[in-house]
């Protein structure tokens, strides 16, 4: 029997999105990577290197409520062939400028913006479809090597970058990524999904809006998904913005901080693809509620670990292991989502459970920067999660049913849709 981890590449569809998928992360990290470094030689400031990196996650928690309307609306496959299109003319724009050198730090900030919030506003539709591309046995494990390619990607991508750069320009950096995107395009071209299932009518934006969020609140596990998630992306997930930082205290003599950095990101993303791949596996045997209930008490243990590591020789190690704590976590909530939402609206509770990380993050990560910087990364990073590990031990004790409501849904028919609460269109 086929790992249980691999089994949704036997589906046809899923084998091929998830492979264009892979080779499209790919190009957006060289991208990343790219763009990062020709916004630092441009001006010579951090400030502006930390600002094309906002530009380009910011929209995800801005924006994803809106995607996840549209991916209840309208057809999600030509939705996210769309947005995809989009997000490749923005990459081509970013290699014609910097192959003619008219690339001023503000037009990179804004295109990094606008290709931002070209995936922001698709990748609802593509989390809303993969129920519909494997069978639901299936389905935690299409996660989580969704997942696994995310982190390939994070992998794969700044080490391909850094050899290009060697010997080409940044254009062919950007040109590259623009190429990676039509995989996606070509491959969502070769597939058929059932159309979308609208239940609330013609009605306005707003009003779909609002009808997601009361099915989100209703439905016990995705309401408990996004509360949780929300918690961790203020409490835990600050560590990998603070990962320079980190660097700085674990790294050796022979090693600068820069590399030190590489190694610990390498070593994050290396975990994550592991603990992506043993998932299903576990879950299978103990239970995917079981499972997820777990990482959420371990992982504040694992970066406490991570925290305490006296150099980069332990903290490499203890990052692998919060690499897949942290993956488990997000892969298992993520998933609860995927199973418990209505299908008709499906996209619109993904895009509320991605703006609770989307936007609480960054929130987290600039409030611990702040404390870091007068009490040490590792004190706040062992703080954190020791108030993560408080908090869920709490949510237990004085609300087990939240963590209760990580299972399967109970057999019956899909949680209905409330009723619009008006707004025509």
């Amino acid at each position: 029997m086929a790992l249980a981890s691999l089994r949704p590449l036997r589906s046809r569809n899923f084998a091929l999105i998830w492979s264009a998928a892979l080779v499209s992360n790919v190009g957006t990290w060289m991208q990343t990577v790219a763009l990062g470094i020709l916004v630092f030689a441009r001006t010579g400031q951090p400030a502006w290197t930390g600002l094309v990196a906002a530009a380009g996650f910011l929209p995800i928690g801005l924006l994803a409520p809106l995607g996840g309307a549209l991916a209840d609306r309208l057809d999600r496959r030509r939705w996210l062939m769309a947005t995809t299109t989009a997000e490749m003319s923005f990459a081509a724009l970013l290699a014609l400028l910097a192959a003619l050198g008219r690339d001023p730090p503000g037009v990179l900030v804004l295109l990094s913006f606008l290709g931002g919030a070209s995936g922001a506003i698709g990748f609802p539709a593509y989390q809303a479809m993969v129920p519909d591309l494997v069978p639901p046995e299936d389905l935690l494990a299409a996660v989580s090597l969704s997942s696994a390619q995310f982190n390939l990607g994070r992998v794969i991508g700044p080490a391909l970058a850094g050899l290009a750069l060697l010997t080409h320009d940044y254009a062919v950096v950007f040109g590259i990524n623009a190429a990676s995107f039509a995989a996606v395009v070509v491959a969502l071209s070769l597939v058929r999904l059932p159309p979308p299932r609208p239940a609330d009518g013609p009605i306005g934006m707003l009003s779909r809006l609002a009808v997601g969020a009361r099915v989100a609140w209703a439905e016990p596990g995705c309401r408990a998904a996004i509360e949780l998630i929300a918690v961790v992306a203020l409490l835990a997930s600050p560590f990998i913005a603070l990962v320079p930082a980190m660097a700085a205290v674990v790294h050796h003599g022979g090693i600068d901080v820069a590399e030190t950095t590489a190694v610990l990101v390498t070593a994050q993303g290396i975990g994550a693809v592991l603990g992506a791949l043993a998932l299903p596996t576990l879950a299978e045997r103990f239970g995917r509620r079981s499972v997820v209930r777990v990482a959420l008490f371990t992982l504040p243990l694992l970066l406490v670990l991570y925290g305490v590591a006296p150099g980069l020789g332990w903290a490499v190690p203890a990052f692998v292991v919060v690499g897949a704590g942290y993956i488990t976590v997000l892969s298992g909530l993520n998933t609860v989502v995927q199973v418990r939402a209505p299908a008709e609206s499906r996209g619109r509770v993904l895009g509320l459970y991605m703006m609770g990380l989307g936007i609480v993050y960054p929130i987290g990560a600039v409030l611990q920067g702040l404390v870091a910087g007068r009490a040490g990364v590792r004190a706040v990073t062992v703080g954190g999660a020791l108030v993560l590990l408080v908090v869920v031990a709490g949510v237990a004790l004085v609300h087990p049913s939240t963590l209760d409501a990580l299972g399967d849904p109970p057999v019956r028919e899909d949680l209905a849709v409330p009723p619009p609460v008006g707004g025509h269109r």
